[in-house]
Formats: C-alpha cells, structure tokens, sequence
C-alpha cells in the first residue's frame, strides 16, 4: 500500500492522493506545508497549509524551529520538490510524507 524511500536510516511515506488526504486527516498533530514558492502557493493551495519554500535558502532554518513530535505532510506542484524536501527532512529526524503527483493529485 505504502511506497517506502530510504534515505540511510531515515525513510518517508510517498503516498498518492487518496492515501496522502486519509493518512493526513487521520494523524493526530499533522501539519500541511506546501513547499511551492510564495508565488505558486498565492495561485491556490491546499486549504490549511503552511507555505514553507524549497527553494529558499530559509527553509531548513525553518524546519528546524518545528516540533519533530508532529508529522508533516508536503506538497509542491508535481511531488518532486516535496520529495528530496521529504528525503532531507527525514534525515533530519522529521516524520513526513509526500503527495505523489503533487497539488493536482489531492482529492477534492
């Protein structure tokens, strides 16, 4: 059910749209981060994420201030920047997933 990506000790869930939507609204202190750029997350986002760039030179400092008690739940356009955000995330000892397909595959 679940594709696992291991990164050294450290793995993430990379989930598609239905699983990423179930697994999130089931999950107790889950966050929603959209890791798109301001621009692309002022174009529409999913209601109740966080905007956190992967592109800027920012976004591991602001990581690092998050409770790694929660699990966080990322997604960008098509899933490939959410997902080496994931992959270095969990390195770092986060819990998180990713929406394969990206913002076009969460269900409405």
């Amino acid at each position: 059910m679940f594709n696992l990506f291991s990164f050294g000790t450290k793995a993430y869930e990379d989930l598609n749209g239905v699983e990423f939507k179930k697994t999130f609204k089931e999950t107790p202190q889950a966050v929603l981060v959209d890791v798109r750029t301001p621009t692309e997350f002022k174009s529409g986002t999913i209601h109740g994420a966080k905007n956190i760039d992967y592109l800027s030179t920012s976004f591991s400092s602001q990581f690092e201030k998050l409770d790694k008690g929660k699990t966080y739940f990322l997604f960008c356009r098509s899933g490939a920047r959410s997902g080496q955000a994931c992959a270095s995330l969990s390195k770092q000892g986060f819990k998180v997933c990713n929406l394969r397909g990206g913002i076009g595959a969460w269900p409405e």
